[in-house]
């Protein structure tokens, strides 16, 4: 995956980085890579820097070149920085007027934004005169580096090392422990302070190697999701072979509970399924065990029952007031409407398939933040089956679908766009539709 799909850049960003731990390399890789693409690439700063750094921008000019003569070398080079002037061995920035005039006037594809400072350290926060984040910004990028992790809480390694022991009590020379990086970073008056409202908010942490720590990362970045500011979290090392690891993203599950069970006779989904749980509640702990960011089961018939057995789950549960003429996507509708806008992609899940494993959702996870797949269906021996995974960008098509269609029928329009992940057995083919079926999902299921 490429730093600018894993950060879903698009033509007219204006893209500020914040924090510390590379966003100077950030900048410069993000650059030359749509440079390479043929984008015409503005690369500036909003804050005082080594004039050292300067050696190493593409192409400097200062920021009274004129628009022609920064257009013509945007045509030559794809990749110009520009900076306010030299004083004192630094390279001070450019102000936010001169950003407001220089995306009216130059026709650039993209402006990157190194808007805050660090002296080098891999971890930060901030003083009050910092960020220095554009109104026109469109996206923020707060950087970390976990090689931080395990070093002294001082001077020579944390950037205000003052303002993280007064906000939260952190001790002064202990070793930094891996979930302060997430409590910073999300923190409204720390890493994410002067971050504007409404904008994309894409961490990276960087530095990761190649082998081992991913899962101390993931740990990281799931904690920073739980902040509704963050659409997702990049795991890199933007100096290494592979730049982009993976990226997480806050994922949503809709339940589908609202069914009629009129071939089974009874609620199938209030049926026992081991001794301390019933169908339905031994669904939704799979979806808890899997790390799901929201759980939202849409109930129709029963509801009031299946309401009340999930409510020490802490799950949403919604009513689908359709449920008896809406079919299944009238439920599925329901719950994508529930989800927060930073969620990114829904897995839909059938509130009667008992046998769904957590590896199975491991996998369907792992593919989704692996690549840039946004629709993937579980396929055993060549056939597809449940939970589908469905990013956001389908969610209004799905809305938008009259009544007499189907999920299969989106599915068909899309058959092009779908990535199939094979899962070693059939728990993803098989629900519980009958009497027979519960007797046989049980047996096997072992129990």
């Amino acid at each position: 995956m490429k730093l600018s799909e894993a950060f879903e850049i698009v033509r007219g960003d204006v893209v500020s980085l914040i924090g510390a731990g590379g966003k100077t390399s950030l900048m410069l890789a993000l650059g030359y890579e749509l440079a390479e693409a043929g984008w015409r690439v503005l690369g500036t700063t909003t804050v005082s820097t080594n004039a050292q750094q300067l050696e190493v921008m593409p192409h400097p000019l200062r920021a009274d070149t004129s628009v022609t003569e920064i257009s013509e070398a945007l045509n030559e080079h794809r990749f110009v920085f520009l900076y306010q002037g030299l004083q004192r061995g630094r390279f001070s920035g450019v102000t936010q007027s001169y950003i407001s005039q220089l995306l009216d006037t130059v026709d650039s594809d993209l402006l990157l934004v190194e808007a805050d400072t660090a002296n080098g350290l891999p971890f930060k926060a901030p003083f009050v005169d910092e960020p220095m984040i554009p109104h026109e910004t469109s996206l923020v990028i707060p950087v970390a580096a976990l090689n931080v992790i395990g070093k002294p809480l001082d001077e020579q390694h944390v950037y205000n090392m003052e303002a993280m022991i007064e906000r939260y009590g952190f001790p002064q020379g202990v070793p930094i422990k891996s979930p302060w990086i997430a409590q910073v970073m999300r923190d409204e008056v720390l890493g994410l302070k002067g971050v504007p409202e409404l904008r994309r908010v894409i961490g990276f942490l960087n530095g990761i190697p190649s082998k081992g720590w991913r899962g101390r990362a993931r740990m990281i970045s799931r904690l920073m999701l739980r902040s509704p500011r963050f659409s997702g979290v990049v795991l890199g090392s933007v100096r290494g072979a592979q730049q982009v690891y993976e990226v997480q993203r806050p994922i949503g599950a809709v339940v589908l509970a609202a069914g009629l069970s009129t071939r089974m006779g009874q609620p199938k989904m209030l049926l026992p399924w081991t001794d301390e749980r019933t169908i339905i509640e031994h669904i939704v702990y799979q979806l808890i065990r899997a790390r799901i960011d929201q759980i939202t089961v849409v109930t129709g018939h029963y509801s009031r029952e299946i309401k009340a057995l999930l409510k020490p789950l802490e799950v949403q549960v919604i009513y689908n007031k359709n449920y008896k003429t809406g079919e299944m996507l009238s439920s599925l509708k329901v719950g994508l409407g529930a989800f927060g806008g930073n969620i990114a992609a829904a897995l839909v899940v059938l509130g009667d398939q008992p046998r769904l494993q957590p590896k199975t959702l491991y996998h369907l996870l792992h593919h989704y933040s692996e690549s840039t797949h946004d629709l993937i269906i579980p396929s055993f021996q060549m056939r597809r089956g449940h939970p589908v995974l469905i990013g956001r960008r389908y969610w209004g098509e799905i809305q938008n679908l009259a009544s007499d269609r189907s999920l299969r029928d989106f599915l068909n329009t899309h058959s092009e766009r779908i990535h199939y992940v094979n899962i070693d057995n059939d728990s993803i083919l098989r629900d519980v539709d009958t009497p027979q079926d519960y007797q046989d999902e049980r047996w096997r299921a072992g129990l």
